[in-house]
């Protein structure tokens, strides 16, 4: 199984990887309820359906209806993704659940995703940006009406889907309000409804960014990265697993949907720009220790070398902290993760992400 993880591990790095944080000042405004701590959520993100044209966004139909199969073989209960956070902070008992996203409302999922959800009886969440609705490749506001009346949770993706974090921070938080609030506003005019639920373009997003999410109403934000979302997870960076030909075969998607969340009670620094004077810069993290086996620690830096030091350990808690081996000023996005697995052979992981916007994407 060690073996098994770690080439899985390096895939989803490859992909983009972010777990849950534990400490954070939007989280802890949101006053949510930990009624069930041990309750856990998978978040599966979905691009292109059978459109082999774009192979790093793109999943096969085939792949994909394997997926669906496996998750109802395997007793899950499938929830929009405003439905399974609600269920995270709610008195309902634990459950396997998880949630089928798909971003930017591409035509070939309502062509060819679509129809395995209604065959397989299972909704999901579509996270549309505004200004691409019905061009070419792209679903029209008549699809977008069928597909909610099929069981689709149509959701914010902002207006322009662009790079935000290239925007100066005099002006960036202005800037992405009004593109989010653009969004919202079409979407309730056209559709009627207003998304309690948001997704950063490219998964980039900085702490002032998710202050603007969540004052501009909206309950949960999703990233575009790998990991476990669990109640103690900030609400407006819950993690997803991404889904690609590359990496979308079923024994991949089984193993993440058997994945555990490690949760992190606090880490430093706790925001996503890689520091301008530091391109290896040091993260410490504290997390609960749930039976881990800290002996076999691991952690991986995208693309180079990982240090990793274990700075105290008791029956409650460890802290750890991780150092890039090498420069990551190169890089547009870098991910520093680290995974363990406790007494039972389950595997738990966390991940946190660097945006050096100074590099094109």
């Amino acid at each position: 199984m060690k073996g098994i993880l770690l080439n899985t591990s390096f895939v989803l790095l490859l992909a983009g990887f972010l777990s849950c944080q534990g400490k954070s000042e939007t989280a802890g405004d949101q006053n949510l309820v930990a009624t069930h701590p041990d309750k856990t959520v998978v978040c599966f993100l979905y691009h292109r359906f059978g459109d082999a044209r774009f192979p790093s966004t793109n999943t096969s139909v085939t792949d994909f209806e394997a997926h669906l199969r496996y998750l109802k073989e395997e007793g899950f209960k499938v929830f929009s993704f405003s439905d399974a956070m609600d269920y995270l902070h709610s008195e309902t008992p634990r459950e396997k659940v998880a949630v089928i996203t798909i971003d930017d409302g591409y035509l070939s999922f309502y062509e060819r995703g679509l129809p395995l959800l209604k065959k397989y009886s299972m909704p999901a969440t579509l996270f549309i940006n505004t200004e691409t609705v019905g061009a070419t490749d792209y679903m029209g506001w008549e699809e977008l009406k069928a597909a909610m009346a099929d069981g689709v949770e149509v959701a914010n993706h902002t207006h322009s889907h662009r790079h935000f974090m290239n925007i100066d921070t005099s002006t960036r938080y202005d800037v992405f309000e009004a593109d989010i609030m653009k969004s919202t506003d079409i979407i309730s005019e056209k559709l009627g409804i207003t998304p309690e639920v948001f997704a950063y373009p490219y998964g980039e997003f900085d702490d002032g960014m998710k202050r603007v999410v969540k004052e501009a109403g909206f309950k949960y934000a999703a990233a575009q990265h790998s990991g476990v979302a669990h109640a103690g997870c900030d609400p407006y960076q819950i993690p997803r697993y991404p889904m690609a030909e590359t990496y979308s075969g079923l024994a991949q998607f089984s193993e993440k949907a058997s994945m555990r969340p490690l949760k992190v009670i606090s880490q430093s620094p706790d925001d996503t720009p890689l520091p301008p004077d530091d391109s290896r810069p040091l993260l410490r993290l504290t997390f609960q220790n749930e039976g881990l086996q800290t002996g076999q620690l691991q952690c991986f830096v995208q693309g180079g070398d990982c240090e990793l030091k274990v700075m105290k350990q008791n029956a409650d808690e460890i802290v750890i902290t991780v150092r890039a081996g090498g420069d990551l000023s190169r890089r547009r996005r870098t991910l520093y993760t680290v995974t363990v697995p406790d007494s039972t052979g389950a595997w738990h992981w966390y991940s946190h992400l660097w945006i050096n916007n100074g590099v094109p994407d």
